[in-house]
């Protein structure tokens, strides 16, 4: 049986934390060659935290993600995201969703290279059409510590500066969660601590909430609880206070 923490029995998948699930499975294929890649995982993320989601290759954890984020919808179970049922909701009504209250980093980049750092920043805003806050963009650049190269294309940028305009870019909108998917794959050492760092201080500044898949037990350090899956279903879920800690919660499985 997985340990939990607190706040993901008390207050689980009632729709109350930033994002819950209940009895959320995904199911690939069917009949003799189907594969469950999720099965039945019922777990609250409370706002304000840095979620770290480990485990194998296989084990489901970028398919727990994709469900979360509305990106895939699953076989069983419900996903809330604000408040609002992600599982619920039509293509429109998705798009309006990940437009207002989402949040995306990758491990690839992807900023447009015909736009500077300071509109690859904005893009998001302006695709929706809202207008920008410049006090809220320039803090942002101040805080992934690019301001003096708020002009410059990616292709003038490092690999750790452009994360960080992908951390920047994520959010800028001011979402209710921003799922990370392995956002220092791409990343030399120094470069990707310095993005771990970044988004840590997202959560402890500006009282983000951060769900990250990770491989990785020096990345997953960087969060406030550990949710290790195994096979599908959650294997171990607690606090956790550093490497050693999550590197032995994972050897336990």
């Amino acid at each position: 049986m997985a340990d939990e923490d607190p706040a993901s029995r008390d207050g689980a998948a009632t729709g109350d934390g930033a994002v819950s699930c209940r009895d959320l499975s995904r199911r690939f294929g069917e009949g003799g060659a189907a594969v469950d890649a999720l099965r039945g995982v019922t777990l609250d993320f409370p706002k304000g935290h840095l979620t770290a989601i480990v485990g194998p290759s296989g084990s489901g954890k970028s398919t727990l993600m994709h469900l979360l984020a509305g990106l895939d919808k699953p076989t069983a179970g419900q996903a809330w995201i604000d408040g609002v049922e992600v599982t619920g909701l039509d293509d429109k009504g998705l798009t309006e969703l990940r437009r207002g209250k989402l949040g995306f980093i990758f491990q690839f980049f992807n900023l447009v290279p015909v736009l500077d750092a300071a509109e690859n920043v904005e893009l998001p805003v302006r695709i929706a059409g809202n207008d920008v806050d410049p006090v809220w963009r320039d803090r942002l650049l101040e805080a992934i510590g690019l301001t003096d190269r708020a002009t410059h294309r990616p292709s003038e940028l490092s690999g750790g500066q452009q994360q960080r305009v992908a951390i920047a870019r994520a959010l800028i909108s001011r979402p209710a969660v921003i799922f990370a998917d392995e956002p220092t794959g791409n990343l030399d050492s120094k470069s990707g601590g310095e993005v771990l760092e970044l988004l840590r201080r997202s959560v402890v500044e500006f009282g983000q909430t951060v769900i990250m898949v990770t491989h990785d037990p020096k990345v997953a350090a960087y969060a406030d609880r550990v949710i290790v899956l195994a096979d599908g279903e959650v294997a171990a879920d607690r606090e956790v206070s550093g490497e050693d800690d999550v590197i032995a919660l994972m050897r336990d499985l």
